[in-house]
């Protein structure tokens, strides 16, 4: 693969998924990429960049966008976002909606499913105590093959041990051969649908709460602030942003400000406009 092939490749990623590949990333395209060009029998990269370049299959497009963005996930990750959504938020929310009996939680970055589905087991144990309060949650991605074994909700045993507790797995799962199928119950707490973070997504309405995590730290700088900018304005005033650990606000945006009382949850910051640093205004 040539420097031109590479560079292009790098275009490519950032205009359709917001994707900032480093230059030293050249070893992940040619391990990602290998397996689209043995599907379609093309002989290797350089003739790959070829087809891209005619413009003609946009399905193979598709499919390297999908192969070069990452999809770890697990249920449960990280833990603390969700002992925070159990213990302190969620049931906040829920005294505050008494009357809208109504709250809605986007997960922006779905995946495979765990992270949404991992919150609808929470408020299938919540219930109790929400008042009657309706619980919605929207699950996008980027990749449709993702959320196609997101809707799915059939996870492998290597799956169902990452982070789930054995009474969840025992509720709310049934075991099939070698698969683990989530309850019809849970599966239909959560809606699924394909969405790109660097495009509008405004008509998706106000949320109450929202789940970005670990989807930022792929872009650059000015990306990021936007995208943040967009979630600000879809977040109720009362409203919360989770981000990933190793994810931030500070020194991209005034649109947030940190949760006085919980590490990784960002507030919208009403009493200034939402607007990127100036200084961060080049890539990083």
């Amino acid at each position: 693969m040539t420097d031109a092939d590479f560079e292009y490749l790098r275009a490519l990623l950032k205009s359709r998924s917001g994707l900032a590949l480093a230059p030293e990333k050249r070893y992940l395209v040619e391990s990602r990429l290998g397996p689209v060009c043995r599907k379609h029998q093309i002989p290797g990269l350089p003739q790959l960049v070829q087809v891209l370049r005619g413009g003609r299959n946009s399905s193979i497009e598709i499919e390297v966008v999908e192969a070069m963005t990452t999809n770890e996930t697990f249920f449960f990750r990280d833990k603390t976002p969700f002992d925070i959504f159990r213990d302190g938020l969620l049931p906040k929310l829920a005294a505050a909606r008494a009357t809208q009996k109504r709250v809605r939680i986007w997960c922006a970055a779905a995946s495979t499913g765990q992270e949404p589905y991992s919150l609808a087991m929470i408020i299938d144990e919540l219930r109790p105590r929400l008042g009657g309060v309706q619980v919605e949650i929207l699950a996008t991605d980027l990749a449709d093959e993702v959320l196609a074994k997101a809707k799915a909700g059939v996870y492998s045993q290597f799956e169902v041990q990452r982070g789930l507790p054995i009474q969840m797995l025992l509720k709310h799962f049934k075991q099939q051969g070698e698969q683990w199928h989530i309850s019809p119950a849970i599966k239909g707490m959560v809606q699924f649908r394909p969405l790109n973070l660097i495009r509008d997504f405004s008509a998706l309405g106000q949320f109450d709460l929202v789940f970005c995590r670990n989807v930022l730290i792929y872009f650059d700088q000015p990306t990021k602030a936007d995208v943040l900018r967009r979630i600000s304005n879809s977040l109720a005033p009362d409203g919360a942003l989770f981000l990933g650990a190793a994810e931030t606000v500070i020194g991209l945006t005034d649109a947030f400000l940190p949760h006085p009382e919980h590490r990784g949850v960002y507030v919208p910051n009403r009493g200034q406009q939402a607007t990127a640093t100036p200084r961060l205004a080049a890539s990083a």
